[in-house]
Order: structure tokens, then sequence, then C-alpha cells
């Protein structure tokens, strides 16, 4: 347009006239801009057009590498959740240095503006904090893997499965199929219980006069054909424990019995001993113990026996019991 107006110099474009000072700035300012502010903007492009692909380049390694390294899918989708984040984040911050510098090119005053962004910034993060809270411990969950997709854990006092985890929120369902919503600034301690391994204890409970060498070599023999079994013998991790007797309570005797598995794998293997131990005690004609079971000795016994028919006289010679004949003196039935 300057240029088309700078070949008509004529009327009221003429060199003197008002128009035609207005042509000559815009074609001083324009003169400057190309000379002096166009350089800079081409460089800050560039600048900004690198950092992009360099930001690409970075995020795109990362999930590369979580593919070919990660232990599991569910890694994989966090490493991609961070990637997209960081990516997204480094996209918005490289834009706008870039289109404050544009704005700056072109003679915009940007002090009203960035006062008005930071008073802005400021409202929205009180009104959100919680929010950008969320999103913090979500990146720092993703970033220490402290628990993925499909692991069983215990957040915020409820247990569960987790379902879905994202930068704000993570989803756990329960064993009774109930689905729980924590947000993430929620959660303040993380028990995983299905990171590397479980470990599990049968507490076995026999009778008194059981022999407790002969019990322990029974949970020994159960022990090595549980581990000897073909499904269940790879998810024993170690040789289980049996730890003697651990206490005696009533007339029972309990020796705990401990198991490391495979994580969260240890359900079957317990359920599959204590088959097996129920069969072997049968066999050998042990009494599983009962807190609650008495025995006397035989000179109790006798000694219950002569006292009885003196304890049954004594009853009923009680005064205070009603005689058959007699009846109540207050209501005379």
């Amino acid at each position: 347009m300057v240029p088309i107006l700078l070949a008509a110099r004529t009327g009221l474009f003429a060199e003197g006239h008002f128009l035609g000072k207005i042509v000559d700035e815009w074609a001083d300012d324009a003169q400057e801009f190309i000379h002096s502010k166009l350089p800079h903007l081409l460089i800050v492009a560039l600048i900004g057009f690198v950092l992009s692909r360099l930001l690409h380049l970075i995020t795109a390694h990362m999930i590369r590498i979580a593919e070919q390294h990660a232990p599991g899918p569910a890694r994989v989708s966090q490493v991609k959740t961070l990637a997209g984040v960081i990516r997204t984040t480094g996209l918005a911050v490289i834009g706008l240095i870039v289109s404050l510098q544009f704005l700056a090119a072109v003679g915009v005053n940007l002090a009203p503006l960035l006062t008005s962004a930071g008073i802005a910034g400021v409202a929205v993060g009180l009104a959100a904090q919680n929010i950008v809270r969320d999103m913090l411990n979500g990146v720092l969950f993703l970033i220490e893997d402290q628990f993925n997709v499909g692991d069983t854990v215990r957040l915020a006092g409820l247990a569960g499965t987790v379902e879905e985890m994202s930068l704000r929120k993570t989803t756990v369902r329960d064993a009774d199929g109930t689905l729980y919503v924590i947000p993430n600034s929620q959660i303040t301690t993380v028990a995983n219980l299905s990171r590397d391994y479980s470990m599990a204890t049968v507490n076995v409970s026999v009778d008194f006069s059981a022999n407790p060498d002969q019990v322990i070599e029974v949970l020994k023999s159960v022990v090595a054909e549980v581990r000897a079994s073909a499904e269940f013998g790879p998810v024993i991790v170690a040789e289980p424990q049996i730890l003697g007797v651990e206490a005696i309570k009533g007339s029972e005797l309990i020796f705990p019995v401990v198991f490391k598995t495979l994580a969260t794998q240890q359900y079957g293997a317990l359920r599959e001993f204590r088959r097996r131990l129920r069969l072997a005690l049968q066999e050998r004609h042990l009494l599983p113990g009962d807190p609650n079971r008495v025995f006397l000795s035989f000179d109790e016994q006798a000694a219950s026996t002569i006292r009885r028919p003196a304890d049954e006289a004594t009853q009923a010679h009680d005064p205070t019991l009603l005689k058959p004949h007699e009846g109540n003196p207050f209501s005379g039935v």
C-alpha cells in the first residue's frame, strides 16, 4: 500500500500536503520496522520453531524409550500422559513468549496487559488452588511411578484396584464393585499392595494335646506339596516360613506359616494350602484348636460326680426357692 501511494505523489498525496505527510511517516515507520524490528521478529519466530521441534523430539523420545523398556502397558500409558502434558505446557509457554515479542515489536504497551494478567492469575490461582494441587500431585505420581493402572492400592483410606489415573484424579474400584473417584490432592499416603511381591500369613490352630513337633512335620509336608504343584509352585517365590508355636490360647496351639508370592497372587496358594492341611490333619487324627474347650482331669471328674447329689440336695432345701405346692404370696397364684 505504501509503495503504491509513494508512486502516486499527486494531488492530496503530493509532498507537503496532509496526506502526503502521513504517507511519508508510514514510509519511515515501515523502513525502521524492516531495518530493526523485522530481523528480531524473524529470529524470535525461528527460535520458537526450533524450541517447539526440540520439545516434540524430546517427548517422542520419552515415549519410545518407555515402549522399549517399560515393564508394562500401564507405565507406557503414564509416560505418554506425562509427555503430552510436557508438550502442551511447553508449547503454551513458547507461544506466549513469541506473542509478547510480536506485540512489543508493533508498539503495544505490555505493562497494563501483564499487570492485568498477573491480577487475573492470582484470582484464578486462589479460586482453583485445589485443582492446581491435584495436577501437581498427579505429575509427581507419574514421575515417581508410585502406582499404575491395575495396581491394588490403598489411597485416602480406600482400598481397591486402580482403573484410571489422570493429572487431576484417580479412580479406584473396591472388591464389591464400588467405584471411588479420589482427587489427587487428597492422596497423602500411597499403599501399593501389588508392587514386586505379596506376603501372607496363615495361622494354623491345632488342639493342645497335639505334639508340636508332629504338627511342624505335617506343615512342612503340606508346604512341600503345595510348592511341588504345577499350578501354585510358580506363584510362591520363596520358601514358606514355619515359625513354630506362636501362641497358646485356651486349648489351642497356633502355628504361623508365612508365604511370599507374586504380587496379588497369594490367595489361590493359601486356599490350596488350607485344603491340603485339612486333609492331612484328619489323616493323622489331629484335632483343630478351640479356645473355649475345657478339659477335666480324672480326679476332677470323680470329684464333680461325688459332689453332684449333695449340690442337688442343697438346692432342693434352698429357702429362697418356691416349693412345688406353694404359690406366689403376692399374686395368689
